[in-house]
């Protein structure tokens, strides 16, 4: 039964860690090779999948490692630091995902409730101010607390120093767990219903808008027998880009709910225990893995949320694989054809058989007497110039 356990693990983390690293990977090359995907919304979007990236790379892999090996990898002062860069690491990543969602959330708030402001606003240098500081700012809860060593209570700093039971824990005091899960996820959840909530409302009032409209103009263009109105029509151009806001919009919200289910089991256990105690309230081995792995699952949801509900981002993946595979495919295909061709020897001349060459005759014989009304037809117009030049 164990062994059994131990392989679903192992399956589970594989599919998690490779699904959060291939479909990133393919939001930033898809927004790359496709320049309709280039806007300023998108630019969040693709260094959000770059921290999805890290989170797998940097953050899963040693929580697998651990939970598979039942142990820490290393020992001693290199497995002391090694734990501190891990621990760094999570919390760093994860920071930097969940901020990039709030980011976006805020872009999507002015892109659709004040679209007048919004080129003012989100401007090139605003989207950078607020990128290199999703970067920065979780710096703050994670490698300075942890290798400060003032984020933990005296318990747990003497267990990673010895490493007792080989184990890397990550046990923090009060002050610690309500200032990083404040940062980390609380004030960004809440900014981020907030800001969606608003975007909900100021949508629903311009589609009755656009709604109303349509509706005024099929009754003037009834009552007045016109057959268009372009004084209270809108154009085609502002139409289409605001129903791109919306669905934009629309998907940015399912991410925010994806994220929202995804960690707030985490960090409500995470506040809960560091305020109680983990001697206090102990929690099961395996409710702590599983609400960090739900965590982390995250990380890969964003890019499937991506291609399953905005139509460009579609189009764009289809796109990248497509070239993927079917280059692939060309080149196993011409390779196998041109092996092919070279072990095959070249095909036999059949010699000419007795039907063959009494058709060649037969064509032959026809030859003159199809000439007859070409040449009859090129005298005849040539006496037909001569006399138009004689008039």
């Amino acid at each position: 039964m164990m062994v059994w356990l131990w392989i679903l693990k192992l399956v589970v983390f594989v599919v998690i860690i490779l699904s959060a690293i291939l479909g990133n990977s393919l939001v930033m090359v898809a927004v790359w090779k496709n320049r309709k995907l280039r806007t300023w919304t998108n630019y969040f979007v693709v260094s959000l999948a770059l921290a999805d990236t890290l989170v797998a790379v940097c953050a899963m892999s040693f929580n697998a490692s651990q939970t598979l090996y039942g142990q820490w990898l290393w020992d001693g002062d290199f497995g002391q630091f090694m734990c501190d860069v891990w621990n760094s690491l999570d919390v760093y990543f994860s920071t930097v995902s969940i901020l990039h969602l709030c980011s976006i959330s805020i872009d999507r708030y002015y892109a659709i409730c004040k679209p007048l402001q919004y080129p003012l606003t989100m401007t090139a240098r605003t989207v950078r101010i607020m990128l290199t500081g999703v970067w920065i700012l979780p710096g703050f809860v994670s490698f300075l607390p942890i290798f400060g060593g003032f984020y933990a209570t005296s318990e747990s700093l003497e267990k990673n120093e010895t490493l007792e039971a080989n184990q890397c824990s990550f046990e923090v005091n009060r002050t610690y767990a309500v200032v990083s899960s404040t940062i980390s996820f609380w004030l960004p959840a809440v900014v981020m219903i907030i800001t969606y909530w608003r975007i909900y409302v100021e949508a629903t009032k311009q589609e009755q808008h656009v709604y109303r409209t349509k509706v005024a103009a099929a009754l003037l263009n009834k009552h007045l027998q016109i057959s268009e109105i372009p004084i209270t029509v809108q154009n085609n151009s502002s139409m289409q880009s605001m129903k791109r806001e919306h669905k934009a919009a629309r998907t940015l919200g399912i991410i925010m709910g994806v994220f929202i289910l995804c960690w707030l089991p985490f960090f409500t256990w995470y506040l809960v225990t560091s305020l109680c105690g983990h001697q206090e309230c102990p929690t099961p081995d395996w409710v702590v893995l599983v609400v960090f792995w739900i965590g982390y699952f995250n990380s890969a949801l964003n890019p499937l949320i991506y291609a399953y509900f905005n139509r460009d981002f579609r189009e764009a993946f289809k796109s990248v694989l497509n070239k993927v595979f079917c280059y692939k495919c060309k080149l196993f295909t011409s390779n196998n054809e041109y092996s092919h061709s070279q072990q095959l020897p070249p095909p036999p001349i059949p010699p000419p058989s007795s039907a063959t060459s009494h058709q060649q005759s037969q064509s032959q014989q026809q030859q003159p007497s199809q000439s007859l009304p070409m040449e009859s037809s090129l005298t005849q117009e040539n006496i037909i110039s001569s006399s138009v030049d004689a008039i």
